[in-house]
């Protein structure tokens, strides 16, 4: 009797062992990864590819200089990122880094003489960001006083593409990342509900002029409602709408829970979600024509970049569910992370424009950037 209790246990012990070589292989390294978490990357992979992205476009802007203004929306669009790497990785080089750029101008912003275009206040959520932090009232001194002049505005012109009506009104689908955010974070470093109900206002605006309700997705301005792709599909510009979902997203994590409209607000994000995540190519891409992928075959990381971060934000806030969503989001990160060139330049990334474009591995801008690190630390969280 105790000679066969003694030959099970020895004959459990070995199943195990076997077993934990079949699955982990000898003497390997062991990664937990969840069936949704479709893959290949450790957290610290990822870290260390998001600080190698983000040295490489400080060291370029150090050594070759500002490619763009600093208080410029491109600009605005890469601090965004960074002062989320930032806080993931609490490096306070990098809020230096963008903390001098405030201090330089003495936080102002950007193109007075074009004070109520959305481009020249996107500045204003680093502003923001950086007064949350730092807890120094003049960062918003500014944009505090930009906010109170379009609190004062009458809004009431048409969005039609003409006359400039950029200058004055959110007019084109970009202006929905420029723009709102900053109005809803300074609404919550102020605790000012009245700049948050503008924005509101204005972003419902807007959307009833440029969103189309049965493509779920929003033309870039008023001269492409009409418009047709060469498969005679309408135009929907990746990065475009990508600047509304990132734009959505950022103003939805500074609104109130039991903000009376916030569930409007949600609806859309969801009908934009599912929408984008039927648009995924089959290498995890989105390409810069939504509905007309054949005319701009190749990968596109701007747009890519935006819709990775707000579908894992919305999964990471429970608006999405994992299931259905992850392996979407974990297949845009992947792409994103393939079109990294080897010293951390992001390439692939569609030049400023207004409308879908060609792009190519060598191109690179600094608003990718910021997507990709806004996407990274909702990938992380996720």
């Amino acid at each position: 009797m105790m000679m066969k209790q003694f030959q099970y246990h020895v004959w459990l012990t070995f199943a195990f062992c076997w077993l934990l070589m079949a699955g982990y292989g000898c003497g390997s390294a062991r990664k937990t990864v969840t069936p949704d978490h479709a893959t290949n990357q450790s957290r610290d992979t990822i870290i260390q590819l998001m600080k190698k992205v983000a040295d490489w476009q400080i060291d370029s802007i150090t050594k070759n200089g500002w490619r763009h203004p600093e208080r410029d929306w491109t600009n605005g669009a890469f601090y965004a990122g960074l002062v989320n790497y930032a806080a993931l990785s609490k490096n306070e080089a990098y809020y230096d880094f963008m903390k001098n750029v405030g201090d330089k101008y003495k936080w102002m912003l950007y193109a007075n003489e074009n004070r109520y275009h959305a481009d020249y206040y996107c500045v204003g959520q680093l502003y923001c960001q950086l007064c949350l932090k730092y807890h120094d009232p003049k960062m918003i001194q500014d944009v505090k006083a930009l906010a109170d002049t379009l609190l004062a505005r009458p809004h009431t012109e048409s969005l039609e593409w003409k006359n400039n009506i950029g200058l004055r009104e959110w007019a084109w689908c970009d202006a929905l990342f420029m723009g709102p955010p900053t109005l809803a974070m300074l609404s919550k470093v102020t605790g000012n509900d009245a700049y948050l109900n503008l924005c509101n206002k204005l972003w419902w605006k807007t959307t009833d002029y440029l969103y189309d309700p049965t493509e779920q997705l929003y033309f870039r301005d008023g001269s492409f409602l009409n418009k047709k792709e060469k498969n005679g599909k309408k135009v929907f510009w990746s990065r475009g709408n990508g600047w509304v979902m990132g734009g959505l997203v950022r103003v939805l994590e500074n609104m109130p829970k039991n903000y009376p409209d916030r569930g409007k607000w949600e609806k859309l994000f969801l009908g934009m979600a599912a929408k984008i995540a039927s648009l995924q190519q089959s290498d995890g891409t989105w390409r810069a024509s939504l509905l007309d992928p054949d005319s701009y075959p190749a990968k596109e990381t701007s747009g890519t970049a935006f819709y990775t971060y707000a579908l894992a934000w919305g999964i990471n806030h429970r608006l999405l569910n994992k299931t259905q969503y992850a392996p979407l989001v974990w297949k845009g990160w992947e792409a994103l992370t393939k079109a990294v060139h080897p010293g951390g330049k992001l390439g692939y990334a569609q030049q400023i424009g207004a409308a879908p474009g060609h792009v190519s591995y060598d191109d690179t801008e600094v608003y990718a950037v910021g997507a990709f690190l806004l996407a990274g630390c909702e990938v992380l969280a996720l």
